[in-house]
């Protein structure tokens, strides 16, 4: 009888939508020859540590991997693992993902957490699992993060090629559960074509986890998975949630080649600089393969802003309007997010990044916006990070402190809660985003027709022409009455 693991994914970020829990996906894709793999979902299940509990019970299992990216996940993961912890003493708890990767150290100053996987976890879990159920020297494992006394880490693994990992086990879920409706269409799923972003901008949380490393999917492998995605689940629509989907213009080109035909309208992300390098030739191409909208981060309307971020020089706000401009010829949505309200002068960049916000919105009216406030990621060097903790931020010191209600929108980026974000900064952001989602409607929410797009315009026509946001009041109520959905935290 094969050994089991069990597999925890916590609550996402958009209640009520199931989105496929793809990072442990590839996880049990290299456990699977030798063990049992259970994932156990956060989204579909109302006790989910009751549920760990009785599996771990049933099946004598050692070891639950957790998947944790802040906000919600972080929310459910810390008193669920703990619950778990209290119950099974003996079982070995592994966090991996994006928090952990980044605060290591403050997860395993919990009781309740044996160890973290730090950045492509595949290869690392492999190792460790075996480790747990056949013994030998924890040293020897890769990539990890541990407490003997001191933290201890020990040297990261080679990044995996992607091509030479095994394909998802779909079977181990019931796919029809995670099969959505959106813009792209009304059978939706989603993929990770590569792993990685070789780009360093200082302010996003990616960077010390990939170190600059990327790596991919074959074109033909990519092709491959829709198809069977096609045939199996009869998709017509594709969220490819890469870090960085369009890194080299020949594999797009031909992942966009080979999907032509197949009917499957798709959505990912990539940089602007990038973009506005392909040739009318890739555009087209793209365009006629079924891309109907490409997300980017266009950060700020301040060049020197860009510059602090290590988006300057080829990521300047030219190229923010040069690709808003091209893809608009091509039919394909442009979606831009912004981070707002960054030191040392917050007030200053808003004004600069909410006329600038304007400018995209009169070169292409199409181009769909995402409003973050800056929060501080661990990046050593960061002179952003440098600047926010001159100015009195740190970070919470405890699992308990990340998962309290205080960093619950920090997380989201909603409402940061640092030094300089306080009102009116943060309130300018927020009735500014008011008042621009009124006069240009996400494209994304499909429930809003005709009649309610030009209310919402109308009623917000005069305080946009007027560059007057404050207190929108009015549009506050109506969309809270059409229950208006925003991208950045519903998603399509």
């Amino acid at each position: 009888m094969q050994p089991t693991v069990i597999l925890y994914n916590p609550i996402s970020t958009s209640p009520g939508k199931q989105r496929l829990p793809m990072s442990l996906l590839s996880i049990a894709s290299m456990l699977t020859d030798r063990y049992a793999v259970k994932l156990i979902d956060g989204n579909l299940t109302e006790n989910p540590a009751q549920e760990i509990i009785d599996r771990v019970k049933a099946t004598n299992s050692k070891l639950l991997g957790v998947t944790v990216m802040p906000g919600p996940q972080l929310r459910q993961a810390v008193p669920v693992c703990k619950t778990v912890k209290q119950a099974c003493p003996d079982l070995t708890i592994v966090w991996g993902g994006y928090f952990p990767s980044n605060h290591y150290e403050t997860v395993l100053k919990s009781d309740f957490v044996d160890y973290v996987v730090i950045s492509q976890g595949e290869v690392a879990f492999r190792e460790l699992v075996d480790f747990v159920h056949d013994g030998g020297d924890v040293k020897d494992v890769p990539s990890l993060a541990y407490k003997n006394g001191d933290v201890h880490l020990t040297p990261r693994a080679p990044i995996a090629p992607l091509n030479n990992m095994p394909m998802y086990p779909y079977d181990i879920l019931d796919m029809q559960q995670y099969v959505g409706t959106s813009y792209l269409g009304n059978r939706v799923l989603a993929h990770h074509t590569s792993w990685g972003c070789p780009f360093a901008c200082n302010f996003c949380a990616i960077v010390p986890l990939a170190r600059r490393q990327w790596s991919a999917e074959s074109p033909k492998r990519v092709a491959e998975t829709m198809q069977m995605m096609k045939d199996r689940w009869q998709i017509d629509g594709m969220e490819f949630h890469d870090m960085d989907f369009f890194v080299k213009e020949d594999r797009s080109v031909e992942i966009a080649d080979r999907m032509s035909g197949m009917d499957i309208n798709w959505w990912a992300l990539g940089r602007a600089d990038t973009l506005m390098s392909y040739s009318d030739e890739s555009f087209e191409i793209l365009s006629k393969s079924g891309v109907k909208m490409i997300f980017m981060g266009a950060e700020s309307g301040d060049d020197e802003i860009l510059k602090m971020m290590n988006k300057g020089g080829k990521s300047g706000t030219d190229k923010t309007l040069g690709i808003a401009e091209r893809m608009q010829k091509y039919g394909i949505v442009p979606e831009f997010s912004f981070v707002l309200g960054t030191p040392p002068d917050p007030i200053a960049s808003i004004e600069k990044t909410i006329q600038f916000i304007k400018l995209v919105k009169e070169v292409n009216p199409a181009s769909e916006l995402i409003l973050y406030m800056y929060t501080p990621t661990p990046q050593e060097n960061s002179t952003l990070l440098q600047e926010a903790e001159s100015l009195g931020f740190s970070f919470p010191q405890t699992l308990e402190e990340w998962a309290g209600d205080d960093w619950a929108e920090k997380s989201l980026r909603r409402n940061p809660g640092t030094p300089w974000s306080q009102d009116p900064v943060r309130k300018k952001i927020r009735d500014f985003e008011t008042v621009i989602n009124a006069y240009y409607p996400t494209v994304t929410d499909m429930r809003l027709k005709g009649t309610m797009r030009h209310l919402l315009k109308t009623l917000s026509g005069w305080r946009y022409k007027m560059d007057f946001y404050v207190h929108p009041y009015e549009l506050k109520v109506l969309q809270r009455l059409i229950q208006y959905r925003r991208p950045e935290t519903m998603g399509f």
